[in-house]
């Protein structure tokens, strides 16, 4: 996990996750920092995320001997060392070289879970590889026959646990990225050229770098064959007719995936009772970091009542959590764990393993001061009594 010169001085004013942001906006071309970067239609939802949690402030306690304190959670039989992981985000293969593979393998290093996107770019069965214990997440594809060969292959690939996001029945209105020169399929522009000259680090440390060595980007794991390229109209197809998709869908899922699963994307306590009664193994609040529904409700604004509506099941979230108090504050109102995404998508792109590394010790680092002055000794003894709301 040695990180270059160039790596190490773009990482060293990292102070918080909050600056891997700056920093990547200078390093990526603007059409690729913007997908990472832009929400839907207003930002509404991807703004509300964050503001969320200065709803709550923490009630501390003095004089606990905190001297032994931990922040392990458990999360379907395993513990994890923090009470945090990798949110999935798309095409990270393409805004840092082998971008999964280098945040997959941060996470297990740091015993703390990742789940790989089911838009990524490189093959599922080389990132199980690279780092057991990594979750995938699943884009349901819009027929039976296509679901159940995806579900066979992400078992065949070793996956224990699989994540389905069910908030993309159709696609978003993601104008933000129309304006910053993104699009799906990529397509090559003066524009584009001229973002990829004015960055050589990023045009032969990813771009080339991954033509050279691995050809021509292809979505790998929306089907349980490769799809298609990312510079192909055919791209399209792989996230198009997903509107009719049901809940008979998910229980068809759970009769033939016997790993641990998990429906992402739930905002509201009716389907979470609904995943439940599907057999979900757990839930993951969250509106798609804002980049579906503009408007949509901030998950943690709905976490205490999906918790209630799911007894006993490990009820997590992701959406806007970018300090070790956000994760207090989730944990007290009845969270499990929490997920980041953008931070560590960024981390990937300017750092590599290392960068992400850095940004899981910048985070948990933050939790463990956070504990100690909260007077915490372990996530569990976290409850509604330490929320004071604003």
């Amino acid at each position: 996990m040695m990180a270059s010169r160039g790596q190490s001085a773009r990482l060293r004013p990292v102070l918080s996750l909050h600056d891997f942001e700056d920093a990547a906006r200078k390093y990526l071309p603007r059409p690729l920092f913007g997908y990472i970067a832009g929400a839907a239609e207003d930002n509404r939802a991807y703004r509300h995320n964050a503001a969320s949690f200065a709803d709550y402030a923490l009630m501390t306690r003095v004089l606990i001997d905190v001297s032994q304190r931990l922040q392990q959670v458990e999360l379907f039989g395993r513990t994890y060392a923090s009470p945090f992981g990798i949110a999935p985000m798309g095409i990270n293969a393409i805004m840092g070289y082998r971008g999964d593979i280098a945040q997959a393998r941060a996470a297990q290093a740091a015993d703390i879970p990742m789940v790989l996107s089911g838009s990524s770019l490189i093959p599922m069965e080389d990132v199980i590889r690279a780092a057991p214990g990594t979750w995938f997440q699943a884009y349901v594809p819009g027929d039976v026959a296509r679901i159940d060969g995806l579900i066979e292959r992400v078992a065949a690939a070793g996956f224990a646990t699989l994540v389905v996001t069910v908030d993309t029945n159709v696609a978003a209105n993601r104008e933000n990225n129309v304006r910053t020169g993104f699009a799906t399929p990529l397509r090559p522009s003066m524009r584009l050229a001229w973002d990829g000259v004015t960055r050589p680090s990023w045009l032969f440390g990813t771009f080339f770098r991954t033509l050279m060595r691995h050809g021509m980007p292809h979505f790998e794991n929306s089907f349980a064959t490769r799809g298609a390229p990312i510079l192909s109209a055919n791209v399209l197809r792989d996230f198009s007719a997903r509107d009719h998709l049901n809940w008979t869908h998910v229980a068809r899922i759970r009769a033939r995936w016997t790993g641990h699963l998990v429906i992402k994307g739930i905002l509201n306590p009716a389907d979470a009772i609904q995943a439940r009664a599907c057999g979900a193994d757990g839930i993951i609040v969250s509106n798609h970091g804002g980049r579906q529904l503009d408007g949509a409700v901030a998950p943690l604004r709905v976490l205490p009542q999906i918790v209630q509506a799911a007894p006993n099941l490990p009820v997590m979230l992701d959406g806007g959590v970018r300090r070790g108090t956000d994760v207090l504050i989730a944990l007290a109102l009845g969270a499990r764990a929490v997920f980041v995404g953008r931070p560590f998508a960024y981390a990937a792109a300017i750092g590599g393993e290392a960068g992400v590394a850095h940004g899981i010790k910048l985070l948990r680092e933050e939790i463990d001061r956070n504990m100690a002055m909260v007077g915490l000794r372990n996530c569990g003894e976290l409850t509604l009594q330490h929320l004071v709301k604003c």
